[in-house]
C-alpha cells in the first residue's frame, strides 16, 4: 500500500468530511499532536473525540507535499461559517504525527462576523 503523505491526509481528511471517525484515528500515531490557533491536544483519542463533536467539514483548495509533510490550503465549516486555513501535517511510517492549522479566529469569536 502506498502511505504517500498526500494519499495518508487526504483519506484523513475524506473521513472527516464523511463523519467515519474511526477511519480517521487509523490515520494518526498514538501520540499525535495538534496545534492550532486556540489550543493544543495531545493524544489521537483525545483529539478523535473533539472531531466527532464538532463534525467540521473541509473544501480542499490546494496541497503540496515534500517528503513526509503536507500543506493543505482550505475552506473549513465551522458552526455554519466558512473559514479560509491552512494546514500543515507531518507523517511518519504512514500515519499523521503532527498537524498544525493557521486561521483567522475572528468569525468565530465575533458573533456579528460572518
Amino acid at each position: 500500500m502506498n502511505h504517500d503523505a498526500t494519499t495518508v491526509v487526504s483519506q484523513f481528511i475524506e473521513d472527516l468530511n464523511n463523519e467515519d471517525f474511526s477511519g480517521a484515528r487509523n490515520a494518526l500515531h498514538d501520540d499525535f499532536v495538534f496545534e492550532g490557533v486556540l489550543g493544543k491536544r495531545e493524544g489521537a483519542d483525545l483529539y478523535i473525540k473533539e472531531m466527532s463533536q464538532m463534525k467540521l467539514k473541509y473544501e480542499v483548495l490546494q496541497s503540496f507535499e515534500a517528503g513526509e509533510d503536507t500543506c493543505l490550503w482550505y475552506n473549513i465549516d465551522m458552526n455554519g461559517k466558512k473559514i479560509l486555513a491552512s494546514g500543515w501535517y507531518h507523517t511518519d511510517a504512514g500515519k499523521i504525527r503532527s498537524f498544525k492549522v493557521v486561521f483567522d479566529p475572528r468569525p468565530l469569536l465575533d458573533p456579528a462576523q460572518k
